[in-house]
């Protein structure tokens, strides 16, 4: 099976964070990065590892920067990763001991959320299907991110991912003011019926920001992490307050 498989990353000035990717995907004889022309050390650091076949393509959405990527596996199985995203010793494993099931197209990954290298309780991402076949996938626009479509049957993996991101503050509220633009776009121009309950509380402007930060620290125990909880929350309210600020400034333009 894990000859079968070809990690696939995307990276964009990803330095602080893409060597503790790689060093996990070692067992791997093939892993294709997508580069959006990196400025960084980030193609350094990638040059190291041989197994890797590095395109370098501009980047416009995350969605078809990652089918470009899909274009270029030439394995059976895609194992889709944010330069981010470090597998655990025991996903490895599981990996490992993975026997083809034919009626199986696509698993499901959990993630445990790291601040400063240390994993929360909990947090707000959701399990993501990470390992699917080629041929019965493909990747549509979803706001500021992307969704993954796989034509088949899916299954859970146990084992975690960590999300570990090291870049700087500044560079993380760059790619959030960005990433805002978008999600309002997509709140304003999709109907109603068609947004998630997340999205529709997110369109009443003053009402995410609050229920967020209960949800980080309550809900998902947040508090019980100390100042890395109240960070992580923290970053989390401030996403929803611009998002609610990009939102009246987009009314009042229209209006």
């Amino acid at each position: 099976m894990l000859e079968q498989i070809t990690p696939l990353i995307l990276t964009y000035n990803e330095a602080p964070n893409i060597e503790r990717t790689l060093q996990q995907l070692t067992w791997a004889d093939h892993i294709v990065v997508i580069d959006s022309y990196s400025t960084d050390q980030t193609l350094e650091i990638v040059s190291f590892y041989p197994q890797i076949k590095l395109f370098q393509r501009k980047f416009d959405t995350h969605a078809t920067q990652w089918n470009y990527g899909l274009q270029k596996v030439t394995t059976k199985w895609v194992l889709s990763l944010d330069a981010d995203y470090i597998l655990s010793e025991e996903l490895i494993t599981e990996l490992q001991q993975l026997s083809e099931d034919l009626s199986i197209d696509g698993y499901f990954v959990r993630f445990k959320y790291c601040v400063f290298g240390k994993p929360l309780r909990g947090s707000i991402l959701p399990p993501r299907q990470i390992l699917f076949k080629k041929d019965k996938s493909i990747y549509i626009d979803d706001g500021h991110t992307q969704l993954l479509q796989v034509k088949g049957k899916s299954a859970k993996l146990s084992g975690y991912i960590y999300h570990d991101d090291r870049k700087s503050l500044s560079r993380w509220l760059w790619a959030q003011d960005r990433y805002t633009v978008i999600e309002v776009k997509k709140l304003l121009e999709t109907p109603v019926s068609e947004l998630s309950w997340g999205d529709r509380i997110r369109q009443q402007k003053i009402l995410a920001p609050f229920i967020i930060l209960i949800y980080c620290l309550i809900f998902k125990g947040g508090i019980f992490d100390g100042w890395r909880g109240w960070y992580y929350a923290f970053e989390r309210v401030l996403v929803e307050l611009l998002l609610a600020i990009r939102l009246i400034e987009a009314d009042k333009f229209q209006s």
